[in-house]
């Protein structure tokens, strides 16, 4: 995830939030983007979020209006129900379950969180294990990509050319018509002409940007910048947010995790050997095996908080394991009140831009997180879980009391890789796109990602965004067929 290669690697601004730390956000530079290089968990989100997003004024966006496209969409494991299905081309498939993570579910039954083994079904709420984006059909054990999913199977058509190794520095305009695009692809500046529509799926990140540099944002960011004012939109690259997580980590009294896995060699031969005979065992486990949502208030009408139940650990993500047994839980909050930009730096396209999330600005996202790192110490202290954990290793022991707590989670947190809303969708001024994903004020151009969430949904984004996709798809072939924009 962190690869260069693989990834933009951006950096955040410095956060006064989290005592002005800046933080590596990576962003798939990949075929597929960000849903090849992420943590393989397939959440759509609360049955609430998209009625939020209807209640703002976005028709056609409401649950009922969304939960056919992910049937659709979905080649589910366990078949087709009224939640799911099972003839799409995006395989869903069951977590490998284990001895530690069974004792993890039954200690949150203890806490008081109910069991619940479909989290994208008639509730959200509860602990069980994810089920995750790997492929159970054809060579299994495998990601499944949206590229995977989607592009792979339509990559001979004659009507779609791919272009890799490119990076678009503009979209072209005549007047406010949205007529192609200029790309940089081996040392070479080139255009592409679009004879109907132009479509950025470039994510929370590079979307806005690409806006901005093409002369659609604020007026006054672009006139710093010497770029031509196209059209005023103040609202692109503002609405920025994320989940925000912080990791406690627990000693265990056994070799149960993927920390042992890695620092014994026959271990690393046996995990080896299951995955390359059987595409089984502990190399197809995702980012987390099991997952929690829950309620950090009892007067709550849905989960404000997601646990990672995580079956190994390190010091921070993508460095070695810990060479002793442990796991970890994360806990994110879900809907953050703080509100962060993306903003360019420059007029180059390869230059990154100014990224300011914002953590931790308000009242409510800190209480959220104190109490979430509290929930993940009241499940560690339920009895399942004693004959497994020997210690809290991070936060530890000493770190006791409310405003420990908080410094413990303004020094260590970090982004669970879930930016989005910088382009949003809506009817009000700092709206970006309007309902159709069409840019405002501008004809022949939409975007499809996750910049265009009014809020980020209570979960990972992986499958919502790709819903977005189906769904801008399925207007745009609306619109041909009726003759509209």
């Amino acid at each position: 995830i962190f690869h260069p290669v693989l990834s933009w690697g951006y950096q955040t601004d410095p956060d006064p939030g989290i005592n002005n730390r800046s933080i590596t956000w990576p962003r798939g530079r990949v075929l597929g983007g960000s849903s090849s290089i992420n943590g393989l968990v397939y959440i759509r989100g609360q049955q609430e979020d998209f009625n939020h997003w209807r209640q703002l004024g976005n028709t056609g966006w409401s649950y009922d209006d969304v939960l056919p496209l992910f049937k659709t969409l979905e080649n589910q494991q366990r078949g087709a129900d009224d939640y799911h299905g099972a003839n799409g081309q995006l395989q869903v498939s069951d977590s490998m379950q284990s001895e530690l993570a069974d004792a993890y579910i039954k200690a949150c039954e203890e806490a008081g969180i109910p069991r619940n083994d479909d989290f994208n079904g008639a509730s959200q709420e509860g602990a069980g294990y994810f089920q995750l984006t790997n492929t159970h059909q054809g060579a299994k054990g495998r990601r499944c990509s949206s590229a995977v999913a989607f592009l792979r199977p339509a990559e001979k058509r004659p009507n779609l050319r791919v272009v890799t190794g490119a990076l678009t520095e503009k979209v072209l305009f005549e007047g406010r018509r949205a007529r192609g695009v200029l790309y940089s692809h081996e040392g070479r500046q080139q255009r592409a002409r679009a004879s109907r529509e132009i479509i950025l799926c470039s994510g929370a990140i590079n979307s806005p940007q690409l806006l901005q540099l093409s002369g659609v944002g604020p007026a006054e960011l672009l006139r710093a910048h010497d770029i031509a004012l196209v059209h005023e939109l103040p609202g692109v690259g503002a609405n920025l947010q994320d989940h925000l997580q912080i990791r406690s980590v627990y000693r265990c009294t056994r070799p149960l995790t993927l920390n042992d896995v890695q620092n014994n060699p026959l271990k690393k031969i046996s995990a080896g050997l299951q995955y390359a005979l059987r595409r089984q065992g502990p190399l197809t486990i995702g980012a987390g095996q099991v997952g929690v949502f829950a309620k950090t208030r009892p007067e709550l009408a849905s989960p404000d908080v997601q646990f990672h139940f995580i079956p190994f650990s390190a010091e921070k993500a993508g460095e070695k394991l810990h060479p002793f047994p442990a796991f970890t839980a994360s806990v994110c909050q879900l809907r953050p009140d703080s509100r962060g930009t993306v903003q360019i730096k420059s007029a180059d396209p390869t230059q990154h831009p100014s990224i300011q999330p914002n953590y931790l600005a308000t009242d409510n996202d800190r209480q959220t997180m104190l109490d979430g790192l509290k929930l993940a110490r009241k499940i560690a202290a339920a009895p399942s879980l004693q004959p497994y954990i020997a210690a809290e290793y991070l936060p530890g022991p000493e770190v006791s009391d409310d405003a420990e707590l908080m410094a413990y989670i303004q020094d260590k947190s970090n982004t669970i890789f879930h930016p989005s809303g910088t382009c949003k969708m809506g009817p009000d001024d700092m709206a970006v796109v309007d309902e159709k994903l069409r840019v405002k004020g501008i004809e022949g151009l939409r975007v499809a990602d996750a910049s265009i969430m009014p809020t980020v949904i209570s979960g990972n984004t992986n499958a919502a965004c790709i819903m977005i996709g189906a769904k801008c798809a399925q207007m745009i072939l609306d619109a041909a067929a009726h003759g509209s924009g």
